[in-house]
């Protein structure tokens, strides 16, 4: 009896690892039909605005990333402050929803907005945190979204000496740079 068990273990332990690399190959195919399902709709609204635009699809971090490029009235999708492209990124997400019955956490980016917005902010959140650590004293930035707080949360996380928490409520939460001690 004791054999059979050893057995069965040894079996498990030999399928595990494929069944873990079965399931991320099927939550990257989920991914990349998410991503396909927002290309389309985006694609339709390109063509209904009249705006040019590539779309290219990319599986990261465990979404879906669809960015548009290449066409000059691509700023129009995006607005001050990325206020359109959130809400167009929320209509993309809520066209997916409907087609797979699933939450979407789809990261749409235009123009490369998103991507140079997460640069600036890393670059912020590092140096914020540098003065707090030299200075020793708190600093409160301005408020941001969620996605914005949490690229300077990641970036004052990386330093030694400082920490960081949100205070507030939305639409006025804001990341708050301390000393650690």
């Amino acid at each position: 009896m004791a054999d059979d068990v050893t057995v069965e273990e040894e079996q498990t332990a030999d399928t595990a690892p494929a069944a873990a690399e079965s399931a991320a190959e099927d939550d990257d195919d989920e991914l990349v039909e998410e991503g396909e399902i927002a290309a389309d709709y985006l694609e339709s609204l390109l063509d209904i605005l009249d705006f040019d635009g590539d779309i290219d699809l990319d599986v990261e971090g465990g979404r879906a990333i669809v960015a548009i490029d290449g066409g000059e009235d691509l700023a129009k999708l995006v607005g001050q402050r990325g206020e359109v492209l959130d809400a167009l990124q929320e209509l993309t997400r809520l066209a997916v929803q409907q087609s797979t019955g699933d939450r979407s956490r789809l990261m749409l980016d235009v123009a490369g907005w998103r991507a140079g917005r997460r640069t600036r902010l890393s670059s912020l959140g590092a140096e914020v945190a540098q003065r707090v650590v030299e200075s020793g004293e708190k600093e409160s930035l301005k408020p941001m979204t969620p996605f914005e707080r949490k690229i300077v949360h990641d970036a004052v996380a990386k330093i030694d000496g400082v920490r960081s928490e949100s205070e507030g409520a939305e639409p006025n939460r804001r990341v708050v740079v301390l000393p650690t001690a």
